[in-house]
């Protein structure tokens, strides 16, 4: 019985588990656009567009409304300026159908940067950050990228706990404008 238990949660934490590693420091980032919401708005974001202007922060979030990805939305939206300072653009997103994002990105942003839609996880997929949980199909995992102007991802960070991301992130943009 002990046996058939420690298999079962050998599994389940398997399964718990990101279905890829993140992408990493080097790799080009999968160019993309997708439908978003800006202060309860629709607005198309564009990375190829976003690049022309400077890095990009993007980071994936499992399910909007949750306490932790509540939290996290409302560090970057405090952050919004100071990465708007730096030249940076900033972009969240989820599996959450736009109407879901179209409310968070005014309640839990605070109408300061946008949140992307990606319902079909393709674009999640692209960037390695889909977790699949049992009894849950089909969302992101809590994983933050900066991409610099040349397309190539310099950071990624990856960690359940959404403390970090906004801190981490914005450190790794202040040492790509010291470069």
């Amino acid at each position: 019985m002990k046996r058939i238990a420690a298999t079962a949660l050998a599994l389940a934490c398997i399964v718990a588990t990101p279905v890829w590693a993140a992408l990493k420091p080097g790799d080009i980032a999968p160019i993309f656009t997708a439908q978003a919401a800006l202060d309860g708005k629709d607005y198309t974001f564009s990375l190829a567009e976003a690049l022309k202007t400077g890095p990009v922060v993007l980071y994936f979030f499992p399910k909007a409304f949750t306490t932790g990805c509540t939290a996290e939305a409302h560090e970057f939206a405090e952050a919004a300026d100071q990465f708007k300072a730096l030249g940076a653009t900033l972009i969240g997103m989820s599996a959450d159908d736009i109407g879901t994002l179209h409310k968070f990105s005014t309640q839990a942003c605070s109408g300061k940067f946008p949140v992307a839609a990606d319902p079909d996880l393709k674009v999640i997929k692209a960037y390695d950050s889909a977790l699949i949980r049992v009894g849950s199909v089909g969302i992101a995992d809590r994983i933050s990228y900066v991409i610099a102007p040349d397309g190539k991802i310099v950071y990624a960070f990856s960690d359940r706990n959404p403390d970090k991301h906004v801190e981490n992130t914005m450190a790794a943009v202040k040492a790509l404008q010291k470069k």
